[in-house]
C-alpha cells in the first residue's frame, strides 16, 4: 500500500470513529417527555365541535395548564355521589363518583369581593344560553344595559358570556343569580376575572352538562 493510499485508508477510519462516537452519544440522549397539551387523547376531548348549533373551535391546550384538563382522579370526600364541588383554592370543580373518583375539571372564578360560598343545587339547566347581567352588574358597569332583562337579554352565540351551556344554581326555590358555565375565554381558567360565576371550558361545560342532572347538590368551598 502507498504512503499515500494508506494515509488516507487512516484518515477513513478515523472519521467513522468519530462517527461512531457521536451515534453513541445521541443514542444516549434521552428522549423529550411527552406533553399532555401534544396527546391524542386530549386533543380529541378538547377538538373543534362543528356539531354544535353554534360551531366551537378546537381549544389551544398549549395556552391551558395541564392539571386544569378534564381528568378522573381520586378524590376522598364525605359529599355523596353525585355532588358538585368547588374548590376555590385550587380552582378546580369535581363531581363525586362512586368508589372514591371524581371527575375534575379546570375552572375561573369571580374577581376578589364578588366570590359566592355555600350549598346549593342545580336549579335549571340551558344549552346556548342568553346571558341577562343583574341589575347590580349594571350599575358598575352601565355600559350592560343594552343585555339587561328589560332589552331581552344577549342571544346565545359564541361571543356570549355564558357560553354553550350553563347550569343555574338555586337556594331552594331562589335563584342565585350564579352559574356553572362555559367560556371561549379558555386561556383565562386557573384564574379569577369574572363577576362571581364559575365558568369552564365549553368542551369541559358540555362534558358536565351530559353529567348532571337539576337537582344536583352543589357545595362552593370559600
Amino acid at each position: 500500500m502507498s504512503y499515500l493510499t494508506r494515509r488516507s485508508f487512516l484518515a477513513g477510519t478515523a472519521s467513522l470513529t468519530g462517527l461512531a462516537v457521536s451515534g453513541c452519544v445521541t443514542g444516549n440522549t434521552s428522549p423529550k417527555p411527552v406533553q399532555l397539551s401534544d396527546d391524542p387523547a386530549y386533543l380529541s376531548m378538547y377538538r373543534a365541535m362543528p356539531e354544535e348549533r353554534f360551531p366551537l373551535p378546537a381549544i389551544n391546550l398549549k395556552k391551558v395548564p395541564e392539571h386544569f384538563y378534564r381528568q378522573q382522579v381520586d378524590y376522598a370526600t364525605s359529599e355523596k355521589v353525585g355532588t358538585l364541588v368547588v374548590d376555590t383554592s385550587k380552582f378546580h370543580l369535581y363531581l363525586v363518583q362512586e368508589n372514591g373518583k371524581a371527575m375534575r375539571y379546570g375552572v375561573g372564578l369571580g374577581r376578589a369581593g364578588f366570590e359566592w360560598a355555600g350549598r346549593a343545587r342545580i336549579g335549571r339547566k340551558t344549552e346556548w344560553p342568553k346571558w341577562t347581567p343583574p341589575d347590580e352588574m349594571i350599575e358598575r358597569q352601565p355600559e350592560l344595559e343594552q343585555w339587561s332583562w328589560r332589552n331581552g337579554g344577549m342571544a346565545p352565540g359564541l361571543e356570549n358570556p355564558l357560553g354553550a351551556r350553563a347550569l343555574y344554581i338555586f337556594e331552594g326555590n331562589k335563584d342565585t343569580l350564579y352559574r356553572l358555565h362555559g367560556t371561549a375565554e379558555y386561556w383565562t381558567i386557573g384564574t379569577a376575572v369574572s363577576s362571581g360565576c364559575v365558568r369552564l371550558m365549553n368542551q369541559d361545560i358540555i362534558d358536565l352538562y351530559g353529567r348532571v342532572p337539576v337537582g344536583s347538590p352543589v357545595v362552593v368551598l370559600a
